[in-house]
C-alpha cells in the first residue's frame, strides 16, 4: 500500500474546514490543481472517495467525516510535537501563520512584522487578512491580532499599546454642497458609504459622547466591503464615510478630508495579539511575541517616537 503523507492528511483537513479546493490551497501555499490532483491519489491509495465534489460545492462524504474525525485530533498532536521540538531551537526559524483583520495587518506591517524579518531572516511570515473572527487554533494560526475586546477569554493577550479610534470624514467637494454634521443624527440627511461586515450585516455607525452611546444606520448611494474602496469613494466626493483614523489620517492632514463629528469618536479598546497559552512556542514564536511586547512597551510613550526607535535598534 502506497505511503500516506502529513502534507496529504493537513490537505484533507484543510478543505475540510475551509470547505474549497482554492481556499485549502491558498493556506497550504500551493495551486488548486496540485492540491485536487494529490487528494486524488489519496483517494486511490484509499479505495474510498474522501470528498464530494460538484462544481459549485465541496463537501465530506460518510467515510471522509470519520477519516478528518480521526486524523484531525492526531495532526493536532504530531503539530504539538514538532512545535516543542521546535521550541528547543536556538536560532529562531520556520513559519508563523497570523491572521488579522486588514486595518491590524496595516497597522503592524511594517513597525512589526517587517522589523521581525530583518532581525530573523530565516523565519517566512503567513499574514492572512479576514474579516471574520477564527478560531485560530482550528484554522491552524500560531498567532492573531484583534481589538482588545474581540480576543478569546481562553488566549494570552499582548497589548499592542496604541488605542484606536474612527474618524468620520468627507471630501471638501461634497461638504461644498451639504451642511457638515455636528451631531450623529444630522447624517441620516447626508448621502453616506455604507459598511457591510463580512457576516453581511450592515454596519451601524458607532458614537458616543459624555458616555451616552449612539448608533446610527446611514443610508446613502453605495455599499462596501472594503475600507480602500470606502477611500476612494470617499475622496472622489460620493459621500461621507467613516473609517479608522489611521486609514485616513494623512487624507485629513494634506486635506483631502474634512473630517466632522470628531467630539463623537472617542477612542476606543486597542489591538492586541493573542496566541494559545498551552502550546510550546517556537523560538521563532517567542522571538515575535518578545518584540511586540517591546513595541507595545515604547508605543505608550509616543506612536511616532516608539516606532522609529524600534525600527532603527
Amino acid at each position: 500500500m502506497p505511503r500516506t503523507s502529513l502534507q496529504d492528511l493537513e490537505a484533507v483537513v484543510a478543505i475540510a474546514r475551509r470547505g474549497s479546493f482554492r481556499a485549502a490551497a491558498l493556506d497550504l501555499g500551493m495551486s488548486t490543481t496540485a492540491l485536487s490532483n494529490a487528494i486524488g491519489k489519496l483517494e486511490a491509495s484509499l479505495g474510498v472517495r474522501l470528498f464530494n465534489r460538484t462544481t459549485r460545492s465541496v463537501s465530506l462524504t460518510d467515510t471522509g467525516q470519520l477519516f478528518v474525525g480521526q486524523t484531525g485530533p492526531a495532526l493536532q498532536d504530531i503539530k504539538a510535537a514538532i512545535e516543542t521540538a521546535r521550541s528547543r531551537q536556538a536560532t529562531p526559524s520556520g513559519t508563523l501563520r497570523i491572521n488579522a483583520f486588514a486595518m491590524a495587518a496595516r497597522e503592524i506591517l511594517s513597525p512589526l512584522i517587517l522589523e521581525f524579518l530583518r532581525r530573523y531572516p530565516d523565519v517566512h511570515i503567513d499574514l492572512v487578512t479576514e474579516g471574520r473572527l477564527v478560531d485560530i487554533v482550528a484554522d491552524g494560526f500560531d498567532l492573531g491580532v484583534r481589538v482588545a475586546d474581540l480576543v478569546p477569554s481562553d488566549m494570552i493577550a499582548v497589548s499592542l499599546g496604541r488605542p484606536q479610534r474612527y474618524a468620520v470624514v468627507g471630501a471638501p467637494s461634497y461638504f461644498a454642497d451639504h451642511a457638515r454634521p455636528l451631531v450623529p443624527p444630522d447624517l441620516i440627511g447626508h448621502r453616506c458609504i455604507r459598511a457591510r461586515l463580512p457576516n453581511g450585516a450592515l454596519f451601524r455607525w458607532p458614537f458616543e459622547k459624555n458616555g451616552h452611546p449612539v448608533q446610527i444606520e446611514v443610508d446613502g448611494p453605495i455599499t462596501l466591503d472594503e475600507a480602500t474602496l470606502a477611500r476612494a469613494a470617499a475622496l472622489e466626493g460620493i459621500g461621507i464615510g467613516i473609517f479608522m483614523e489611521q486609514d485616513v489620517l494623512a487624507d485629513i492632514d494634506a486635506g483631502r478630508l474634512v473630517r466632522v463629528l470628531e467630539d463623537w469618536t472617542p477612542p476606543f479598546a486597542g489591538l492586541c495579539l493573542y496566541y494559545p497559552g498551552r502550546r510550546n512556542p517556537s523560538a521563532a514564536m517567542k522571538a515575535f511575541i518578545g518584540l511586540a511586547r517591546s513595541w507595545a512597551a515604547e508605543a505608550k510613550s509616543g506612536p511616532s517616537r516608539s516606532r522609529r526607535r524600534v525600527l532603527h535598534k
